[in-house]
């Protein structure tokens, strides 16, 4: 396929139509890009030719205008001079490089447009490419959040399953296990501020009996023998 054929198909393509055809956009956008990138290399490589060809062409045309305008004094010296049959000759000379002048001329203004008609094409094919790749761009994207949206709704469905909501119910009653069990170590027993309160209540108990005991040993001895 010639490098114009291609670069028509590749202008022409309707990037969107073909990547909702296409099964896997991601690879077809990807060939796309790389033909539209190898379709610009060969279009900047001819027109470089083209113009170095433009370039050729224009000193032609300098040197063959100069020869035209060199035979044009020589015709108009030999005309002072009047040897007619060399003022002839000289302008013989002129029109054949006229002539010529104007052939190339003709070719270069041919070569001039093909320059244009190139960067003209150049300039639309980087146009489509920065659209290619910006579609590239997006369809990365879309693939990685469809990849996430799809992990996440797998991950879900993976927490509605009966075997995980069975596996919560088992840990949920191992907590309330383990809660039962430490209600039930401290069971029965008394607080310390209890414990302490129930100290002093027997540390009076014991006043109030150490202070009878006494109270029966300080009694006089002859109470007890009137008795």
């Amino acid at each position: 396929m010639g490098i114009f054929t291609r670069f028509r198909d590749i202008v022409s393509a309707n990037l969107n139509a073909m990547l909702d055809r296409a099964e896997d956009p991601e690879k077809l956008i990807r060939l796309m890009i790389r033909e539209m990138e190898d379709t610009l290399v060969e279009l900047k490589s001819a027109c470089a030719g083209t113009i170095a060809s433009r370039k050729k062409v224009t000193r032609l045309l300098e040197e063959t205008c100069d020869k035209e305008a060199f035979w044009d004094r020589k015709a108009s010296m030999a005309v002072s001079k009047g040897r007619d049959d060399l003022a002839r000759q000289a302008l013989m000379e002129k029109r054949r490089f006229s002539q010529r002048c104007e052939a190339v001329e003709e070719e270069l203004a041919e070569l001039q447009s093909i320059v244009g008609q190139y960067q003209d094409d150049i300039q639309e094919l980087e146009n489509k490419l920065k659209s290619a790749r910006e579609k590239q761009r997006m369809l990365v994207q879309r693939h990685i959040r469809a990849q996430r949206k799809k992990k996440a709704h797998e991950e879900i469905r993976r927490m509605d399953s009966a075997q995980v909501v069975q596996r919560f119910d088992e840990m949920e009653s191992h907590i309330e296990h383990m809660e039962a069990e430490a209600d039930l170590v401290n069971f029965g027993r008394k607080s310390g501020l209890e414990e302490a309160f129930e100290e002093l209540s027997a540390d009076d108990d014991i006043e109030s009996q150490l202070q009878e005991l006494k109270s029966s040993q300080t009694r006089p001895k002859n109470d007890t023998v009137s008795e």
